[in-house]
């Protein structure tokens, strides 16, 4: 079972983004450490909590603090920006950092709709084009458009041997049909708590066309998981994301992502009580041997081959123990 991180470089209560982005960095290069496959950073926008915006500058920078890690986006929204100029950016952290650079794609506007107004400022942007994006990219990216593509002999620089490995990445079936029909791999955003996602990767198994880009399908998922040396450590650990995700939910504006003692001191109403119970069901949280047992069930459910953990903890020690515990448990092929 492989194993990667997807974080979100979220801004910790106490914390500036400055000290979020140098934890990142840290987090990183731990994982580099411990055997993890892969290192995601997310897209959003127009959120103080979140202390960056641009996954490819960031991607830059980890991959050069980084030596073995393949590193990449959790995704890039692709309908905000030209195929041509996405490709041109990861043609370029290819060249600099050779088969170590993933290009995962969403479609979702990654912010509020102000922030989505911004970025799409002066364009015309239809959604529905999403799919002719992906191929316009894939086009670009293993320079392959068609004879007849209106830009078939623009080269997007620089030209180079090998590609950045392409992801579609989604919370419904929707990105799952793309993936299959496009033969992209695939990943599905369950940490979200979106139901369907056994469905989404049992479809984009069943109709996935074999391609330049894959022969056979690759299917991930990315989860929440809180690991901790007792179940009580790991409940009380938790306790940040159920707040995070309540407030979130109910479409609260945050700062700053809650420290466990905010969470533990929240006046939650009966109900919220009750949302944060049918929450708890699609997370992993517990010792080592408990979250292991659970994931390997869930990846066989879920029919994927790799699992991205998102571990929002507070504490940034903690929260590496988190993923050194996990790396442990699934005998990672760790580095002195």
């Amino acid at each position: 079972m492989k194993l990667g991180i997807l974080d979100q470089c979220q801004v910790g209560e106490g914390q500036t983004a400055a000290d979020a982005l140098k934890e990142t960095t840290r987090l990183a290069q731990e994982a580099d450490r411990l055997g993890y496959a892969r290192y995601w950073v997310s897209e959003h926008h127009g959120s103080r909590m979140l202390a960056f915006s641009s996954p490819e500058v960031l991607i830059a920078h980890l991959a050069a603090a980084t030596s073995r890690i393949r590193v990449g986006s959790g995704g890039v929204m692709l309908p905000h920006y030209s195929s041509y100029k996405v490709a041109e950016n990861f043609k370029l952290l290819e060249a600099l950092h050779p088969n170590r650079i993933d290009l995962g794609l969403g479609r979702a506007p990654g912010g509020m709709p102000l922030a989505t107004r911004a970025l799409q400022e002066h364009k015309y942007v239809d959604t529905d084009r999403y799919p002719q994006q992906v191929a316009d990219l894939t086009g670009v990216l293993y320079e392959s458009l068609p004879p007849d593509h209106p830009y078939a002999k623009l080269q997007a620089a620089p030209s180079i041997a090998t590609a950045p490995d392409l992801w579609l990445l989604g919370s419904s079936d929707e990105s799952a049909k793309i993936a299959a029909q496009q033969g992209t791999a695939y990943g599905f955003a369950q940490f979200f708590g979106a139901p369907g996602g056994e469905a989404a990767i049992r479809y984009y198994r069943e109709h996935f066309q074999p391609s330049s880009l894959n022969d056979r399908p690759r299917a991930l998922a990315a989860v929440l998981v809180v690991c901790a040396d007792t179940e009580d450590e790991a409940n009380r650990l938790a306790t940040s994301s159920d707040l995070f995700f309540l407030r979130l939910g109910s479409g609260l504006d945050q700062h700053a992502f809650p420290s466990v003692q905010t969470a533990m001191d929240y006046p939650y109403t009966e109900y919220d009580l009750l949302r944060i119970r049918g929450a708890r069901e699609r997370r992993f949280v517990g010792t080592p041997d408990r979250v292991k047992a659970q994931l390997l069930d869930f990846a066989e459910r879920y029919g994927t081959d790799e699992l991205m953990i998102v571990s929002p903890i507070h504490n940034f020690g903690a929260r590496v123990h988190s993923y050194r515990l996990l790396a442990d448990a699934f005998g990672l092929p760790q580095t002195p």
